[in-house]
């Protein structure tokens, strides 16, 4: 969620979300942003609203701002400020950390509580928006694909000239403040336009999350949605783990705001000694003895720690390991895709990899196996996917994101940019290439 507002003057403007049980404000006065969290303690009958204020020590300074706004994704509230160079978080507080032992937190994930919140302003104000919160910059694209791996097209007169993709909108912070995204991208000048987010409930956990590193697979008349599930990843915690997790559902998926119910997808990881498991990819095929599934995805160690695996059977409630590349230790982005009518695996080895294996596309087997060189592609941040998409004359496209911070230092490692798109000739998909940026529009 997020309210943004245009500042005619110079006075103080409050922006608040919430309810009598829990509101957040962003407050800017005297030239510095910060934000305060009311709680509701006590009974129904003798209530004891509670405020707490939270001002950044090195970051709270905003002067001459022409727009502020106030954001909560996941459990984390942030206060930003554009003073006509861009947006900049000026604070930022999670509420696990306040409130009556994460009572805050759990509110956050409550739909009910979440359909009622209310808007609010006060000061000189021109312009007030409010609705579901965009993204910093996108990363972890895919292509939107049949169950067979072939791209997605709605309706044939998209074939061959538009793209779709499902993404990591990135939130104002780390994995919890992201959610998953579907995106519509015009192959003439690389028009890139937003769609839909999908938002996960898990079987066993209250509330709703914004799950992402997604893959959206479209099975005769339904959607396949298998993601990982890094809306409530803490590294700190003792039990932190990321596993996937299955939607089925009927639903227009390339339109609108959903909230998908999902199952554990059990992806095999003995003998792994696996802490959890993410980056699922698809595919429905005939290896010789009938239909099977091959799904990729990538296992951890440790955090983080982690290298591609590949499993297969004949229904996704019935896999095995078939390989792991257990050689990496910063390899994820796991990504099946076929050319010259053989399946390969790519993968993306990031810079934390033995030197031989740093910041390139490598490309396997099913058996996880070099299969030739790796791609020839630009490699232009930490640990950028390689999702892949053949083009009518036989050329291909390299969809990947650039890592470029977003935000400031408030919101940190997340924000990841812009798209990147890279083009190689007719050739084959390690023949050269060619970078063009497409905005995503924050």
């Amino acid at each position: 969620m997020a309210v943004e507002a245009e500042l005619r003057g110079t006075g103080p403007v409050r922006l608040r979300l919430g309810d009598d049980t829990l509101s957040v404000s962003a407050v800017h006065a005297e030239g510095a942003c910060l934000l305060e969290v009311t709680t509701t303690v006590g009974t129904p009958a003798s209530p004891a609203p509670r405020t707490s204020r939270h001002r950044s020590r090195r970051s709270a300074r905003a002067e001459g701002l022409r727009r502020m706004a106030l954001t909560l994704t996941g459990t984390e509230a942030v206060v930003l400020g554009d003073d006509g160079s861009g947006w900049r978080a000026h604070g930022r507080i999670d509420l696990r950390e306040v409130g009556d032992r994460g009572r805050a937190a759990g509110l956050c994930r409550d739909e009910t509580w979440l359909a009622g919140l209310e808007v609010e302003h006060t000061g000189d104000v021109a312009r007030l928006r409010a609705g579901g919160y965009g993204q910093l910059g996108l990363r972890d694209l895919r292509l939107l694909t049949h169950a067979d791996g072939t791209a997605y097209a709605d309706g044939p007169g998209e074939e061959g000239r538009v793209l779709w993709l499902s993404a990591t909108s990135a939130g104002p912070g780390f994995f919890g403040t992201a959610h998953t995204s579907v995106w519509r991208l015009e192959l003439d000048g690389y028009r890139l336009e937003h769609r839909a987010d999908l938002f996960f409930r898990r079987p066993g956990r209250p509330g709703v999350f914004g799950d992402h590193a997604t893959h959206v697979v479209r099975d005769g008349g339904s959607w396949l949605v298998a993601t990982s599930t890094w809306g409530d990843f803490d590294h700190r915690r003792d039990d932190a783990g990321v596993e996937v997790t299955l939607a089925r559902t009927d639903a227009d998926l390339l339109h609108g705001r959903h909230v998908l119910d999902t199952e554990p997808l059990p992806l095999p990881v003995d003998p792994l000694a696996s802490v959890g498991v993410w980056d699922p990819h698809l595919v429905r095929t005939d290896l010789g003895q009938g239909p099977v599934w091959l799904v990729g995805y990538v296992s951890a160690r440790e955090f983080f720690d982690f290298h591609p695996v590949l499993a297969e059977g004949p229904a996704l409630d019935r896999l095995s390991l078939r390989a792991a590349l257990t050689s990496r230790r910063a390899t994820e982005g796991t990504t099946l895709v076929r050319w010259d009518g053989r399946w390969r695996v790519l993968a993306s080895d990031g810079r934390d990899n033995p030197r031989r294996h740093r910041a390139q596309y490598p490309v396997l087997d099913l058996d996880l196996r070099p299969d030739g060189a790796p791609l020839d592609a630009a490699y232009p941040t930490n640990i950028p996917w390689p999702t892949l998409a053949p083009l009518p004359d036989g050329g291909w496209l390299l969809l990947t994101f650039n890592g470029r911070g977003v935000g400031g230092r408030v919101v940190g490692y997340g924000s990841h940019g812009d798209v990147v798109v890279l083009r190689a000739p007719a050739a084959a998909p390690g023949a050269g290439a060619e970078d063009t940026a497409a905005d995503p529009a924050s």
